[in-house]
């Protein structure tokens, strides 16, 4: 397979509803593995499709190490606890900085396997995290848009400062 480019922060395309997936294909099996390479290489624990510029509603997770890896294809949340949580986030599109994000703490997810099965998944903790994150980018919403204006700023400042001393 192969590792694709990732789209860095402030890509306008970071910003892009992505299109829902009509074809479960044999290339969408190999936008899975790349995404997969991918995620692993940058390194990360999740990455959606709209990381590497392609506006398509496809999210890869591997919390476990290897072996692990799950693909979600049109995934979205039918239903959250009101109970939240509070998990430092990060992203591939914006390696080197982090900030907490407050969660619901348990989601349920409706999704599709890479053959099209329609599936549901129930998540807690780090998972459902994962699972909010990912398709808050699929929904053309970036992580740091959670954040207050001023954590929001000064996370963007620490980030460009990472980059002039790259």
């Amino acid at each position: 397979m192969t590792t694709r480019p990732i789209v860095k922060f402030p890509d306008p395309r970071l910003k892009l509803v992505a299109a829902p997936v009509a074809a479960f294909d044999d290339e969408l099996r190999t936008l899975a593995a790349d995404l997969l390479d991918t995620m692993r290489a940058a390194p990360g624990i999740g990455i959606t499709a709209p990381h590497v510029g392609i506006a398509r509603r496809v999210v890869v997770l591997e919390l476990e190490g290897p072996g692990s890896a799950r693909t979600y294809v049109n995934p979205g949340i039918v239903w959250a606890s009101e109970e939240t949580i509070l998990h430092i986030e990060g992203s591939v599109s914006m390696p080197g900085v982090t900030d907490e994000i407050r969660r619901h703490a348990r989601v349920r997810i409706g999704y599709r396997d890479l053959d099209g099965v329609e599936r549901t998944e129930e998540a807690e903790g780090l998972l459902a995290v994962c699972h909010q994150h990912e398709i808050d980018q699929l929904d053309g919403m970036f992580f740091i848009q959670r954040l207050s204006k001023l954590k929001r700023d000064r996370l963007v400042k620490r980030y460009e400062k990472l980059q002039r001393a790259i």
